[in-house]
């Protein structure tokens, strides 16, 4: 299994009419929902006063990350920054 802490930065045009805002929010919510609950998208977090998020996700390979982010409704409007994660010989968790 891969591992993954991926930012993501939304930014929806202005005037976006607001029943298609609805709609994309919804079948954005509804695709992160399903990998969360499959156990891929391990957490998320929100960044606090900005339209981003703070992912960790743990995947079988580069692919299914892909699959995932290209996958996600928003998708067009977000800019990501990926980066790949390794054990750090100092977590007593690991």
């Amino acid at each position: 299994m891969a591992r993954f802490a991926v930012r993501m930065e939304v930014d929806l045009p202005a005037d976006m009419d607001a029943e298609a805002r609805a709609d994309l929010l919804a079948r954005e919510k509804a695709w992160s929902q399903q990998w969360q609950r499959s156990g891929e998208w391990v957490s998320i977090w929100r960044c606090v006063g900005e339209y981003a998020n703070l992912s960790i996700f743990e995947v079988r390979d580069n692919e299914q990350l892909h699959e995932i982010l290209w996958g996600l409704p928003l998708f067009p409007y977000m800019t990501m920054q990926v980066t790949p994660l390794a054990t750090h010989p100092s977590d007593i968790h690991a």
